[in-house]
């Protein structure tokens, strides 16, 4: 039966047990006690609740604290083997897969690094399928006690129906790929197992906003920085988060050709592929047959020797100029969006970060408006290089607390809905 709002005994339920777990997930351990003022549900309610919880094998005790006067209070947390769900990173050099437990340990990774012919439709495929296999074997789960497979791609995700995800990747000549599609013909997972499929900046901006420097703000931009260059952008208008192509804003009119085809990109002048490649055209060292991190990190020792060793000037020219760049593009998220904080992560985000990063805070605040620049922090993502993958881990996390701590069924939601999911969860 429904209410006035259309809300039925069911979907009130299913929002007692959304709060309940959101909160101790986040928050806990907590007491009964505790979870009332947290969630705003009566003692009773809560009662009610946390017994389902309990014999659903969710929520477990985790020890007591005394009271004032009365009996010890028994805390109560999420119950990490309750479900388990798989993360994975389509990047640049390779694909990562890990699998994870309810409280985001990682319990088993499996990595495939990335040949020239990387971005073979087919190929990524058997990474994914048998990065999951590989999981799932090492860590002794069955696939059936799955709550998803999250995955994080370059380009653009749009929900097809039958189809399910397609992604449009110009950068990487993925023309409409039916990833989901592809991935439902050949896996081995049963058919009840949904797949979440988003770009990977918005996975790395989720994580973030989650669990690292992004914790806290309503207006907030993680920026990532790999061969190319995206941007997920977290505001109260779009407060689900979006992932915006940042790195193709023009930077420079009739300037360097992009990956996309374009010429000026921020892209073309920011990411490793074509950092790398200006080194190179500029007579830089770059260590032939090395992949881009292994490059990025020879061009690094070079610009940044150690003591009592020259800097390659090439390699120092080429960074600043870099460095220049990247405070330009992220003066104009600061101009567009008034962000609190930009976070910069990805794993060339990270090695650059560490040494130019006080030279793009200059620049960005000189080609920015002087309010916006001056309520803007612009510091490194938290997590690591492997955000990525916990953030595509996050998204059947978040549909399963969605849910109320069920799978939903018969199918999962569209990835837009999700987005709007994940964001009720961010603690604020």
């Amino acid at each position: 039966m429904a209410g006035r709002n259309g809300r039925t005994v069911r979907d009130l339920r299913r929002g007692n047990r959304t709060a309940v777990l959101q909160r101790l997930y986040f928050d806990g351990p907590l007491s009964r006690f505790e979870l009332g003022p947290a969630t705003g549900l009566s003692s009773g309610s809560v009662s009610n609740v946390v017994a389902e919880l309990i014999a659903d094998g969710l929520v477990e005790e985790a020890g007591s604290v005394d009271s004032d006067g009365g009996r010890p209070r028994i805390l109560l947390r999420v119950a990490p083997g309750s479900g388990h769900m798989i993360g994975v990173d389509v990047g640049e050099t390779r694909v990562r897969i890990g699998l994870f437990d309810l409280t985001l340990t990682e319990l088993a990774r499996a990595e495939r690094p990335l040949t020239r012919e990387r971005y073979e439709v087919e190929g990524i495929v058997g990474h994914i399928r048998d990065g999951i296999a590989e999981v799932l074997a090492e860590a002794g789960i069955g696939p059936e006690r799955l709550l998803g497979v999250g995955i994080g791609v370059p380009g653009i995700v749009e929900d097809t129906g039958d189809l399910g995800a397609v992604v449009h990747g110009q950068t990487i000549g993925w023309d409409a790929v039916p990833l989901e599609k592809l991935l439902r013909d050949g896996t081995q997972l049963p058919d009840d197992v949904p797949y979440f499929i988003d770009n990977g900046a918005r996975t790395l901006g989720q994580a973030e906003m989650w669990f690292g420097g992004g914790r806290g703000a309503r207006n907030a931009v993680v920026v990532l920085f790999g061969s190319g260059v995206g941007a997920c952008l977290v505001t109260p208008e779009v407060e689900h988060g979006r992932a915006v192509e940042w790195g193709h804003l023009t930077v420079r009119v009739r300037g360097r050709r992009c990956r996309c085809g374009a010429l000026g990109c921020l892209e073309a002048y920011a990411g490793a592929e074509s950092l790398l490649d200006r080194w190179r055209e500029q007579g830089g060292d770059v260590p032939e047959g090395a992949d881009e991190e292994t490059a990025l990190t020879a061009m690094l020792a070079g610009a940044y020797p150690a003591e009592g060793r020259e800097a390659d000037p090439v390699a120092v020219a080429v960074l600043e100029e870099t460095a220049e760049y990247v405070g330009a593009g992220l003066s104009d998220l600061i101009n567009l969006f008034q962000p609190e904080r930009i976070l910069i992560g990805g794993w060339a985000g990270l090695q650059l970060g560490t040494r130019f990063l006080p030279a793009v805070r200059l620049h960005a605040a000189s080609y920015s408006l002087r309010h916006p620049a001056h309520k803007v922090t612009i510091d490194l993502g938290r997590l690591g290089p492997d955000a990525v993958t916990v953030g595509a881990a996050i998204l059947p996390l978040a549909d399963f607390f969605a849910h109320g701590g069920r799978r939903a069924e018969p199918a999962p939601e569209t990835p837009s809905s999700l987005s709007t999911a994940v964001a009720e969860r961010v603690p604020h």
